[in-house]
């Protein structure tokens, strides 16, 4: 039964990595018909956190507050490093550099988590193979999004930007480690969306960026949004803790990894992109080290 929930867990963490990786060109739609990106993260955050407040009312599982003060301030962690900060340092990383930087900093995140889970949990330490298969992942990340042209345009803010989102990543994936032990999977996802759509109000405050109501009545605006906050945010942020709490979070944020190859796919069917040799190389070394950063567990 295990193995099989590990199977299980691994298919919907490539599904899930698949919808978050299609992400982008919905992103990039709503960001051409004028939203911005702290718009579009606030409404697919809202939407995401009425969903599951509505389904915890009504279910009759709903707490309001963690267990101490310790958890509490653990949520609000979890909200920012996973929703407010992580978002808006990565979309603004773009307007300082190129998506190339961007993308390429961002997808290292997993060697990130995987040092600061091994620096926490004597348990989660990379051994050799699994370090190896790392690095073999992320020159696989690296193939993919340079697609021939490697020329890398140094850009201090943006760059640095981008290694913040990254960082936030990394350490989402380590507070989650610790959530999931001590509170149930439907609750430590609602307090990431409160705490992110929280966390977010200082921006707003400082910006006055507040969208145009004529914009968000716009039927293919409002179906956008629907998607990225129904599935995206609500059944992707629910399943994705579950997925952590079944494979480990070091594992899991291995599929991280794979995230430009289904952006790349999804701009090739939506935007007609075209898909090169380098892809297809940068694919195969991408799933060749996330078998083998994952033979560890594999072998227990």
């Amino acid at each position: 039964m295990n193995r099989r929930t590990d199977y299980l867990a691994h298919a919907v963490a490539l599904i899930v990595m698949t919808i978050w990786g299609s992400t982008f060109v919905f992103t990039k739609l709503l960001l051409l018909s004028g939203l911005s990106a702290a718009n579009i993260f606030t409404l697919r955050f809202l939407m995401a956190y009425v969903m599951l407040l509505g389904y915890s009312l009504l279910s009759g599982k709903h707490r309001w507050l963690a267990g101490s003060l310790r958890d509490e301030l653990m949520m609000l962690a979890l909200g920012v490093t996973g929703g407010s900060l992580y978002f808006l340092s990565e979309n603004e990383a773009m307007n300082h550099t190129t998506t190339t930087n961007t993308s390429l900093i961002v997808c290292t995140c997993p060697l990130f988590a995987a040092m600061l889970l091994g620096l926490f949990y004597r348990s989660e330490r990379m051994n050799m193979t699994q370090t190896l298969g790392s690095l073999l992942a992320v020159a696989g990340v690296a193939t993919v999004v340079l697609n021939g042209h490697f020329v890398l345009h140094l850009s201090p803010l943006g760059d640095a930007l981008a290694f913040c989102a990254c960082l936030c990543w990394a350490v989402y994936s380590l507070l989650m480690h610790r959530a999931n032990k001590l509170y149930g999977t439907l609750f430590i996802t609602r307090k990431v969306f409160f705490y992110g759509l929280l966390s977010i109000l200082p921006y707003y405050l400082a910006t006055r960026d507040i969208p145009s109501p004529s914009i968000l009545m716009r039927t293919d605006i409002i179906l956008n949004l629907l998607f990225l906050g129904c599935i995206a945010s609500c059944v992707c942020f629910l399943t994705w803790t579950w997925v952590m709490k079944r494979l480990g979070a070091m594992t899991a944020t291995n599929y991280v990894y794979f995230n430009p190859v289904v952006t790349i796919i999804s701009a090739w069917l939506v935007l007609s992109e075209t898909i090169t040799i380098y892809f297809l190389l940068g694919t195969a070394l991408i799933l060749t080290g996330m078998y083998f950063a994952d033979k560890k567990r594999e072998s227990n």
